[in-house]
């Protein structure tokens, strides 16, 4: 990547690619592609990609590395298998699967500014002057927040936002506790006491237990985005207030 612009780490939500909660126009249930976030998502980005000054006139030009994660479609499979006795290595390897198949799908959609290939081992440094990387799970044993983060480290890069489908972190789940509050803004300790240690197959985390240990030893800094209002996106890359949580 040219280190002369700033380069940014997405992590995707797979929801926000597959929402895989509504059946498709085919008939079939399963994993519906929302092509209207997809579209949304492709001129969002494409908007601060270039040389600069930014062709957008939106300030300086970034490169960005999208790591696409498996989401509800993932877990629905990996439900399925421990219905038939699945280990965890193995619903994590479905689950790796679903990502890459999403991964395609971001790789198409930005096919012209793109690295050729979707990468899945986030050690392996590579060289391109295109403004875009697609990456996504490469192993068992957490997800790809956790990949993320290991891009982070071996390209020296400091920011990773973590594209999902809520609206902030809160103090505790929202969806058991009527009084959760949202955080504008929370410390890696403080994060990491929300999210615990413990990596499953599935998890429906803000953030990946293991990502999060390993994020904080590096000091990053995360901005937790609503991928679903992608002004909020624009106004984080425009350095300007937005509704979300940064942790740092």
């Amino acid at each position: 990547m040219d280190s002369k612009k700033e380069t940014i780490i997405i992590s995707l939500g797979g929801s926000l690619v597959a929402p895989g909660d509504s059946p498709s126009p085919l008939g079939f249930g399963g994993a519906s592609i929302d092509l209207g976030f997809l579209k949304n998502f492709k001129r969002t980005i494409e908007k601060y990609i270039g040389n600069p000054p930014s062709p957008s006139g939106f300030g300086v030009a970034r490169k960005f590395f999208i790591l696409v994660g498996g989401g509800k479609t993932a877990r629905n499979y990996q439900k399925a298998l421990l219905e038939f006795g699945a280990k965890n290595n193995d619903r994590d390897w479905i689950g790796i699967n679903i990502t890459r198949l999403n991964a395609e799908i971001i790789k198409q959609m930005f096919l012209r500014n793109c690295y050729p290939k979707i990468i899945t081992d986030p050690n392996k440094k590579i060289k391109t002057n295109k403004n875009i990387v697609v990456g996504a799970g490469w192993k068992p044993g957490w997800s790809t927040d956790y990949d993320a983060v290991l891009i982070a480290k071996n390209y020296n890069i400091k920011t990773i936002i973590n594209l999902t489908n809520v609206d902030y972190v809160y103090d505790k789940n929202p969806n058991e506790f009527t009084d959760a509050k949202p955080l504008k803004e929370i410390d890696w300790k403080s994060f990491q006491r929300i999210v615990g240690n413990k990596w499953s197959p599935g998890l429906s985390m803000p953030f990946d237990p293991r990502a999060t240990k390993l994020a904080a030893s590096l000091k990053l800094k995360l901005a937790i985005i609503n991928g679903k209002n992608l002004d909020r996106l624009e106004d984080f890359l425009n350095n300007k207030p937005f509704i979300g949580t940064i942790i740092k």
